[in-house]
Parts: C-alpha cells; structure tokens; sequence
C-alpha cells in the first residue's frame, strides 16, 4: 500500500457544483464571446475557491471539482487517441431528465497521448493544495460498455481480446503519466459494474451488441492489467456509480452479482460504493473484501439532495456494516459526486459544503483519526 492512507477516513468522489461565473464563461466561450486563456483563468480561479473549501472543510483530499469538464467521462475519452465523441441515437436512460445523446466510436488504436490535456489539470491542482491532490478519470470498462455494435472499427479491433489489450495498454500508460506527474491518488471512475448489478442494464448491453457472457471476469482481468506496474506509492481507487445527473439515476441492484470479482479479485486499493438508498442492497456482499489493507467507502450520504443526514442514523449504518468488514476498513463519503456533468445535481453549494463537513465530523467521531 502507499505511504499515505488513501482513501481517507472522510473522503469524497470527485466533482463539485460548478460556480455561476463557470457556467457564464463556458458558455461565453462555446459563443465566441471568451477566449481559450480567459476561459482558463476564470476556471483557475474557481478550482482554486473549491480546493481551499476542501481543505477548510476538513478534508484529507482535494480534488479539481472536475470544473473544467462537461462530462465526467466523455471529456477524458475524446482526448485520446484513435477514440472520437459523436452524437448518438439515444441519451442514457436516467429515471427523470436525461443529458444529450452522446457515444463514443473506436476509429483506429486506442492510445494515452503525452499531451492530454488532464495531466495539465491535475499539475494545477497538484501546485496549489496543501492536502493529497486526488485525480478522477473513468475506467476503461466504462468505455467498452456503453459501445453501440457499430462503434469499434473491426478492422482495427476485430474481438474483444483486441480491444481490451488496447484498453489496458492505454490506461496502464495513463496511469504511469499521472504518476510521473506526482499523482498519488488516482480514482478511476466506473458505471460497468454498477449496470452489471442491472437485469434491465444487462439487456440492454446485449440489444447494443455487447457479450455480457462472463463479462464480470472480462473486466476484472482487463482492469488488472491496467493497474499492473503502477508504482508502490501510488493509491488507486475505483467509484462504481449508478447514474448521476441532475439528481437522477440509472441502475438499481445489489452488489452481490460482482462482489468477488470487484472487491477480491480486482487489484484496487479501495472502493467508492454507493449506499444512499435501498436501490444499492444490502453490506452482505462487503464480506469479499479480502483482510488487509483495502478499503471500502461506504457512500452513506447523498448527493443527490441538499437535505442533511441525521449523524445517528449515518452512524448506524456504518455499524451494521461492520457486520460483514472490519470497521478499520471502512470509510465515509457521498454516494457520488455533487456534479458529474457540468449541470449539477439539485442542491445548493451550502449545502454540497454542509454535507462534506458532517461526513468528516461523522468521521472523526467514528474512527477518531482522519487517516
């Protein structure tokens, strides 16, 4: 494990609301009114307004709020090699407002460029926090599982063996860039598995061509070879999610499905689970979580409203949950990030603080050391 105990006792995903004046000069600049490097200044300025929260917040981590993104996922893809961002036929089907209709087309090898924008994100970050700097980008499954059956080039990648060899390569030398940048915590964030959770997401993966047939050992072997070499000082975690837009969601499902594969099998130091509501089930598939170093976080408090958790109830939660892993394994977050697309979830930025806040007061109370 590396020297420094990521991911913390009170942690959090990644993305924050985006302040007004982001929003105003995002769309300043799609209008031609801002220009590239005023664009840039004024979202300095905001990633350094919400790191400073962090840190006063009480906060072990800080991440970038992913304010410079759109997507949390798309912006990352589109940026690498081989892999464009086009409009789809139809949006992700969130229980509510649904996002535009994007997809992702494999055109040629997939590769990391040295010049990918992110790791000029996170050297930014990196410079101006006073506590761990904390990267998120998505998981290689993420991209293979949302894949239209016409997406990928056969030419290219005529099975999946070729494309996830593709994948792993690529993220295995995204993982050594970030590292090489003084990344330490590195999250990969991650909706697969949550869907694999989903007899509803389940079928309809196999309707857009997808082979779910033994797909949970596929991807635990595929995100293993990307993790494979990383360096001994570096943390990565994983986030599985369940949808998050504007408050809403996707997947509901226990998860047992992917317990052993995702918590025993995949070699991640520590996972972002989402336990907000009864759509997640029950602790019982925590008891895969192999004694050591590990840890599960458990997402016990919603992003997706502004409305405070009662500390008891939290408490108790987190209880029964050492029913099945060790309390010293454990830890508290959001279930999710307050913003992983640029429009938001439906809370306030008091209230997105407020949340952070209880999570490590509730921390401190449980584990008595923040590390």
């Amino acid at each position: 494990m590396p020297q420094h105990p990521a991911p913390f006792r009170a942690d959090h995903v990644g993305s924050l609301l985006r302040p007004q004046r982001v929003h105003d000069a995002r769309a300043a600049f799609a209008e031609s009114r801002l220009d590239a490097e005023g664009l840039t200044a004024i979202e300095d300025e905001a990633i350094l307004e919400v790191v400073r929260a962090q840190e006063a917040a009480g906060l072990r981590a800080a991440t970038d709020g992913e304010l410079r993104r759109g997507w949390w996922h798309f912006d990352f893809f589109d940026l690498l090699d081989g892999v464009d961002v086009v409009e789809g036929e139809s949006g992700m089907a969130f229980q509510g407002a649904a996002p535009a209709p994007l997809a992702v087309q494999v055109r040629d090898r997939i590769g990391f460029p040295a010049d990918h924008a992110m790791l000029r994100h996170f050297a930014f970050l990196r410079d101006h926090t006073a506590v761990v700097p904390k990267m998120c980008i998505p998981s290689p499954t993420v991209l293979h599982f949302r894949l239209a059956a016409d997406a990928v080039d056969r030419g290219v990648h005529p099975d999946r063996d070729a494309l996830f060899a593709d994948l792993a390569t690529t993220w295995r030398d995204a993982i050594r860039a970030f590292a090489a940048a003084g990344c330490r915590y590195l999250q990969l964030d991650d909706t697969a598995w949550a869907y694999l959770c989903s007899e509803v997401e389940l079928q309809r993966a196999e309707e857009r061509g997808i082979d779910t047939r033994g797909i949970a050992d596929a991807y635990a072997e595929l995100l293993n070879e990307a993790l494979r070499d990383r360096p001994d000082d570096l943390t990565v975690t994983t986030h599985v999610c369940r949808g998050n837009f504007r408050s809403t969601w996707i997947a509901s499902g226990g998860y047992e499905p992917v317990a052993r594969q995702l918590l025993e099998t995949c070699d991640y130091d520590g996972y972002f689970l989402e336990y907000d509501t009864d759509r997640a089930g029950g602790f019982e598939p925590l008891r895969f979580l192999p004694d050591g170093d590990k840890r599960v976080v458990l997402g016990l408090v919603t992003s997706k409203s502004g409305t405070l958790e009662d500390p008891a109830v939290i408490e108790r939660r987190i209880e029964e949950a050492t029913e099945h892993a060790p309390l010293a394994q454990l830890a508290l977050s959001p279930q999710c990030g307050f913003a992983s697309t640029e429009e938001g979830n439906v809370l306030t930025e008091d209230q997105q603080w407020a949340k952070l806040r209880g999570i490590v007061g509730i921390a401190e109370r449980t584990w008595g050391s923040l590390g």
